[in-house]
């Protein structure tokens, strides 16, 4: 008789029509990680032949064949019914004895082994499952919790009667697969015992953009199925891999969500969700040492099996150890071209309604449908947009009718999130509090286009789309450089043609993520007005040093910058806010004088050296030390804005190497900004203190003419192309030049005027720094520059 039961340690890869994807996956593991140190929970298979013999002794193909026979394959209007009829003769049905004794003998070695009766978690694994182009993501049943030899064999049963759930049958139907060859294995594995602990998913690629030098962890406490359902915002980590590879510390970003829910087991046997405590919610689920091992098990799985990998972990509550529990192909990315790209863009402002993770990229407008379950499937019309709470397996064939899903819960790895990619279509997940802003009937815009936070407009708001083939693309010699302020579109724009990033705003990070002023943080205590104070100590609930929040936050949004464009060079600008833009942080106001021209005034390499800021700039000193020295993100430079003197400059490169940034330590590179005529005068003294320069040339512009670059009733007259502008260009260029300093420029003018990117490449300047929508235009006018100039 052929094999009905085969344990994890006889399992490979190559066993996938014996085992299905999900155990042979599982057994490979065993067999060739665990003995690396990851750990995999140990189990059996009860074979696909064993499947087979229960539908021939209780004589059910031919039954099977009919009803499927019957399905209406346009609109699936009987889907429900089908499925009914079938799993409920499968659930009547009786496991053959002989299947019956070896799933007994199977389960009894297994609490030999462990010395007491297991728990264990019994898991459907489809024939054709986890195989490259489908996931087959929650399509059948899994069950936790299950002890004893007879529920354990009842929920065998109930495993094998799941491969006709409705969703299964349609999902194999849109998948081409032939329904009458498939049959399922079912996996037996020991519990971990996450229900006192935490567990979830991870991704050895970001799955959003395909970025591939970043695992994204996502947890939450208790079982992970609440994660998959999306029932709850997990925790979101990114480990960077090559900091990893070099033992550097690798955790980029950490986000914790609000993991209002905890599933657990139940005494009766299944589980119960409970709410989750308020303090633990807002608790991290992992430190960062368990986020690094898991972050090196994703890479060595990944390498393992040569393709990017969605992994299921857990950690066991009684013996503190983390466990690999599942791990499949992913599915997306794997099959995507990463030279072609559709790049989409609002040209309307609207009204915000409500926000969560973007899922896909790409912008739609349709009229919200509101639905509850998906018996009511049936009052979706196509090109609506889906609104409800969570989705589950049984959603999933009328997902490819809406235009877009919005879920009020969930992560980036729940069942939403892995469907809409895999379907193609544009989600938007966690997106609290929109059920409550949002009717059915209601026309929206979706815009996924702008980072990882999804947003829903109101109204139908105009947006253009243009198709990107990067394949063969030719880079001019001058190097295109992104000026980029939000790290969420970072991972995104790695992938367009690029050679780094020339101009990384601070302020962007300080203004919209951290959103205090530093020094109201380095002296809370002194802080008059409590109002201010108790927003603070909100924003900084989980923090005891407060000055730590300000450092944590701005190192990850610099580091997953850095990053995204690794090794290519990320030049940081230091803070460039003025007075008045300080003041308007919460607890600024008291740190902050008023100013008749904040643009001339107390900015830039000023504020650093005084004692009005010192401290403050220490913070900043900080959080990029930590990206470089402990992270190994040594691509990183640095850049100093609006410093109007050499002794400027001295003071503030003396300053940074007693905070810990030394110049030329770990190739440690500092710019300054070359946008005050007297950059251009003493460029000399400049470039002897610093090694290199980036021509600011709105300011430079501003400085030279003499001109508000914000006045409407002189905006004619600012103009970098006027002589004397151009001339202090070209002066800077070649004092760098000869100097052997680096020089570049960020400004749109190179996109917008041809003759400008001529002008620019004709006095050897080495970047050019682009915003987003303007790098592609600006490459064409940089490579038709430097052929004319070249002809």
């Amino acid at each position: 008789m052929k094999d009905l039961i085969i344990p994890f340690e006889r399992l490979k890869i190559v066993d996938v029509a014996r085992v299905g994807g999900k155990n042979a996956s599982l057994g490979e593991m065993f067999q060739e990680l665990h003995p690396l140190g990851i750990e995999i929970p140990d189990g059996f298979a009860v074979t696909a032949d064993a499947y087979r013999l229960f539908i021939q002794e209780n004589e059910l193909e031919d039954f099977i064949r009919l009803e499927l026979s019957k399905l209406d394959q346009h609109d699936f209007s009987n889907l429900r019914e089908v499925s009914s009829r079938i799993k409920e003769r499968m659930l009547k049905g009786t496991i053959p004895q002989v299947l019956a004794d070896q799933v007994h003998s199977a389960y009894q070695k297994l609490c030999e082994k462990a010395g007491r009766e297991l728990d264990v978690a019994v898991r459907s694994s489809a024939t054709a499952e986890d195989l490259p182009g489908a996931s087959f993501a929650g399509q059948h049943d899994s069950f936790l919790n299950i002890r004893g030899n007879e529920k354990l064999v009842s929920t065998v049963r109930s495993c094998f009667a799941s491969l006709y759930n409705g969703r299964a049958i349609k999902y194999r139907f849109d998948k081409g697969y032939d329904k009458h060859v498939i049959a399922l294995s079912v996996g037996v594995q020991l519990m971990v015992r996450a229900d006192l602990a935490c567990s979830g998913v991870c991704f050895s690629i970001d799955p959003e953009s395909g970025f591939s030098d970043a695992v994204l962890i996502t947890g939450c406490w208790g079982l992970g199925e609440n994660i998959v359902q999306g029932a709850v915002i997990p925790d979101e980590f990114l480990v960077f891999k090559p900091s990893l590879a070099k033992g550097k510390r690798a955790v980029i970003s950490k986000k914790a969500g609000s993991k209002t829910k905890t599933m657990v087991y139940s005494e009766q046997g299944g589980v119960l969700n409970l709410d989750t405590d308020p303090d633990k919610q807002r608790k991290f689920v992992l430190n960062d040492d368990e986020i690094e091992t898991l972050g090196r098990w994703s890479v060595a799985i990944e390498n393992h099996y040569g393709m990017p990998m969605d992994i299921e972990w857990a950690k066991d509550g009684i013996t503190g150890g983390l466990f690999i529990v599942q791990a499949r192909p992913e599915t997306v990315h794997s099959e995507k071209d990463p030279f072609i790209l559709k790049e989409y863009s609002l040209t309307q402002k609207g009204k915000l309604l409500t926000s969560g993770y973007a899922i896909g990229s790409g912008i739609t407008s349709g009229k919200i449908k509101i639905l509850h379950s998906p018996a009511e499937a049936h009052l979706l019309k196509e090109g609506e947009i889906l609104l409800t709470e969570i989705t589950n397996p049984d959603w999933d064939p009328i997902m490819k009718k809406a235009a877009a899903i919005l879920t009020t819960k969930g992560g980036r790895t729940s069942h939403a999130a892995i469907v809409a990619r895999e379907v193609g279509a544009l989600a938007i997940v966690g997106a609290e509090g929109a059920l409550d802003v949002l009717k059915t009937g209601d026309l929206v815009t979706i815009d996924n286009a702008s980072g990882k936070i999804g947003k829903v407009y109101e109204g139908k708001l105009q947006w253009t789309s243009i198709n990107h083939n990067f394949r063969g693309l030719e880079l001019p010699k001058t190097k295109p450089m992104f000026i980029l302020a939000d790290p969420d579109k970072a991972f995104d724009l790695s992938f367009f043609p690029n050679q780094g990033v020339g101009l990384m705003r601070m302020e962007f990070v300080i203004s919209k993520s951290i959103r205090i002023h530093p020094m109201a943080l380095v002296h809370f205590d002194q802080l008059e007005n409590e109002l201010e104070k108790g927003e603070i100590e909100s924003l900084c609930q989980d923090y005891s040093d407060k000055k730590a929040y300000f450092v944590d936050k701005l190192s990850q949004a610099v580091a997953t910058v850095t990053a995204a464009f690794y090794p290519k060079e990320v030049i940081l600008r230091m803070s460039d806010f003025k007075s008045n833009e300080y003041a308007n942080l919460i607890g600024g106001s008291q740190f902050e004088e008023t100013e008749e021209n904040p643009m001339l005034g107390f900015r830039g390499a000023s504020r650093y050296y005084h004692e009005r800021y010192r401290e403050g700039f220490a913070l900043e000193c900080e959080a990029v030390r930590r990206v470089r020295e402990d992270m190994g993100l040594v691509n990183l430079k640095l850049m100093i804005p609006f410093c109007r003197t050499p002794e400027e400059g001295k003071k503030v490169i003396s300053l940074m190497e007693e905070m810990g940034l030394k110049q030329g330590e770990n190739g440690l590179e500092i710019y300054v900004m070359a946008e005050i005529p007297s950059n251009v005068i003493q460029a000399d003294q400049f470039a002897s203190i610093f090694d290199g320069f980036s021509i600011g040339s709105n300011d430079l512009t501003q400085l030279t003419l003499g001109v508000d670059r914000d006045s409407e009733v002189l905006g004619e007259i600012f103009d970098e192309n006027n002589t004397s502008v151009k001339w202090m260009i070209s002066e800077v260029i070649r004092v760098a030049r000869a100097k052997g300093k680096k020089i570049g420029l960020c400004g749109q003018a190179p996109s917008d005027n041809p003759q400008f990117a001529k002008f620019l490449i004709a006095q050897g300047i080495d970047s050019i720094s682009f915003n987003a929508d303007a790098l592609l235009k600006g490459i064409e006018n940089m490579i038709h520059a430097e052929r004319a100039i070249k002809n």
